[in-house]
């Protein structure tokens, strides 16, 4: 993302321009409910947490200081209200299969063969990441999912760069272990 061009559309909002703030939301939408449904696990959900980051945006935009980049202030809010939804909702589940999303379209016996083997590794993954704790939960969807860096991922929690590898290394030593003794 351009910064330059992020801090061109903040500056023109804080001016009073609306149509800088339409031009965050088309720049950075997608980016929010892709990473709030990886988060949360459903479209309703995702969508629900998606429309809270975009109020949150329009109102406290005004502060932003450009401490960080605009991506990674968004990406903080967007992560934060997740992490609160599932809190209050008291969601175990991160990766679900929604009816809609995963209809499998079938064209051969080997499609067939091999949506179904896609579809029990994903049900494996999402049962192995609902026993991870949320602090690793969150670092490999962002690794892994959002692929992003330790040090963005560091600017939007707030941890270190050596605390995030260290959580993250004993999560992939968790779903490593926990793959290969995994019994169907």
């Amino acid at each position: 993302m351009n910064k330059d061009n992020d801090f061109e559309l903040v500056n023109r909002f804080k001016a009073g321009d609306e149509t800088a703030f339409n031009e965050i939301v088309r720049k950075y939408q997608k980016r929010i409910y892709w990473h709030a449904r990886q988060m949360l696990g459903n479209h309703l959900d995702a969508d629900e947490v998606t429309q809270q980051v975009l109020i949150v945006i329009y109102e406290k935009l005004h502060t932003f200081n450009f401490q960080s980049s605009l991506f990674t202030w968004i990406y903080r809010i967007a992560t934060t209200r997740s992490l609160n939804l599932l809190k209050r909702k008291n969601i175990k589940r991160f990766f679900s299969i929604d009816d809609e999303d995963t209809d499998l379209v079938l064209k051969s016996e080997t499609d067939i063969i091999k949506d179904l083997d896609n579809k029990q590794k994903l049900e494996k993954l999402e049962r192995i990441l609902n026993k991870l704790p949320p602090k690793q939960k969150q670092v490999f969807i962002m690794r892994n999912f959002d692929e992003l860096s330790y040090e963005e991922i560091s600017q939007i929690t707030g941890k270190s760069v050596g605390g995030l590898k260290a959580t993250y290394f004993h999560a992939i030593k968790k779903i490593t272990e926990w793959m290969n003794n995994e019994i169907e």
